[in-house]
């Protein structure tokens, strides 16, 4: 009884000193905490700029920005960053509009739209295109593309020259998640046809013009401004160095991404973007249903789910919260948005290096102290973001108490047993 009561008394000292080692940065303004994050979290992975925005509610809302696009010229919020694959979330959304507007099915076969093509089943689903149960080879898994890439950056690839990369199939139609970018691909060519427009009118109809997005530019269909963010990267370097990789020829990559990645925008509009789709203010209840039926699978990267373009995310970056959205790369670039429903949440973070490690660090950072602002931050969970120095003092303090409670206990045996013995 007595072991149990000090061990529960250990336990709530360490909540106490939780608590305490989280009230006592109350009086740092908000914005000065989350400016610290992202100071913080560059200096940390060396990288050399972030762009990140967070929207709480409809008035209030916060933008910030670190270190360089390059030289000395420092990041700024309406720098253009490359979101890649978060790209498939704005498919998949204008997918699920075509279907509100009767021009798509979500149970459409390929064959209704699209020829034959070598290992492709033509009765896969546009359904099975959207959440990566197609079983659908991924093209640039095929080393020979980027072989034959290289020869050229400044060519400009077609979708059907990009399908006779594809080999065959990871699994029948519906067996399970594969992600393959070549099914956003073949999306792509079924909107252009289905629409007889361009992915970039089409995005631009329904998505930027109504919210009044100004940034947002899709890459090979339309120029991208000169205020992008420099991006950095090995890419194009046999040493491993990093370059400066903005300006270089880069029209044969993102023409073979086409429907999968090859938006650009601030983060800023990215995160409106954001808001907007999981707040329900781009589709009807009935496409947002869709979309959010998750094929769910072991943890893989940073989720544990898909479904129509959306990422269900690994709780441990958000406080133990669910949270949804995508995550993106490009040459140079790492991008996510991330989505909490139950408290209404939209964070964005974009870095000019593919350093995931860096942005899941920020967005995690941010997202704890955007929840301790809204009073939504979970203690519990709070024991897995000590450092780790403090985890093993603690550790070891409580194991020296359990220690010396049981020798304790063994003396105190020994003294009633001489004393029976001498009673006896």
């Amino acid at each position: 009884m007595k072991l149990n009561k000090i061990c529960s008394t250990f336990i709530l000292f360490l909540v106490i000193i939780s608590s305490l080692s989280c009230s006592g940065d109350k009086k740092v303004p908000l914005e000065q905490k989350l400016q610290n994050v992202l100071d913080n979290g560059i200096k940390k992975y060396d990288v050399k700029g972030v762009s990140a925005a967070i929207i709480f509610s409809k008035d209030k809302k916060w933008t910030g920005t670190s270190g360089i696009s390059h030289d000395t010229v420092t990041i700024k919020p309406d720098m253009l960053f490359a979101i890649g694959s978060i790209t498939k979330n704005f498919v998949a959304s204008l997918t699920l509009k075509l279907v509100e507007k009767g021009k798509l099915s979500l149970d459409d076969p390929l064959s209704k739209w699209l020829p034959e093509y070598p290992h492709v089943n033509s009765e896969i689903t546009i359904r099975q295109l959207l959440n990566h149960t197609s079983g659908i080879y991924m093209f640039w898994s095929n080393q020979k593309i980027w072989d034959d890439l290289i020869k050229d950056r400044t060519k400009i690839w077609t979708p059907d020259e990009v399908l006779t990369y594809i080999k065959e199939p990871y699994s029948e139609p519906g067996e399970g998640f594969r992600y393959s970018n070549t099914n956003y691909l073949l999306l792509a060519m079924i909107i252009t046809k289905a629409t007889e427009s361009t992915l970039s009118s089409e995005f631009k109809k329904h998505f930027w013009q109504p919210l009044n997005i100004n940034s947002a530019r899709l890459s090979i269909e339309e120029k991208i401004p000169d205020n992008q963010a420099h991006v950095f990267g090995d890419n194009f370097n046999d040493d491993g160095s990093y370059l400066d990789l903005t300006f270089l020829p880069r029209e044969s990559h993102e023409s073979i991404t086409y429907g999968s990645a090859g938006i650009f925008m601030t983060a800023e509009d990215l995160a409106l973007w954001c808001h907007s789709l999981f707040e329900g203010k781009i589709l009807n209840q009935q496409s947002m249903d869709e979309m959010l039926q998750y094929v769910t699978f072991k943890p893989s990267g940073n989720m544990t789910g898909y479904g129509l373009g959306v990422q269900l995310f690994k709780k441990k970056y958000s406080n133990g919260k669910k949270a949804i959205g995508h995550s993106g790369a490009n040459i140079g670039t790492s991008a996510r948005m991330v989505y909490l429903p139950k408290h209404h949440l939209s964070i964005v973070v974009m870095i000019n290096s593919m350093n995931h490690r860096c942005n899941e660090s920020i967005i995690k950072d941010l997202t704890n102290i955007s929840l301790k602002e809204i009073n939504a931050y979970s203690i519990i969970p709070r024991f897995d973001f000590f450092p780790l120095g403090f985890v093993i003092i603690a550790a070891a303090a409580y194991w020296l108490v359990f220690i010396i409670i049981r020798i304790r206990r063994k003396k105190k045996r020994k003294i009633r047993s001489g004393n029976i013995m001498k009673q006896g």
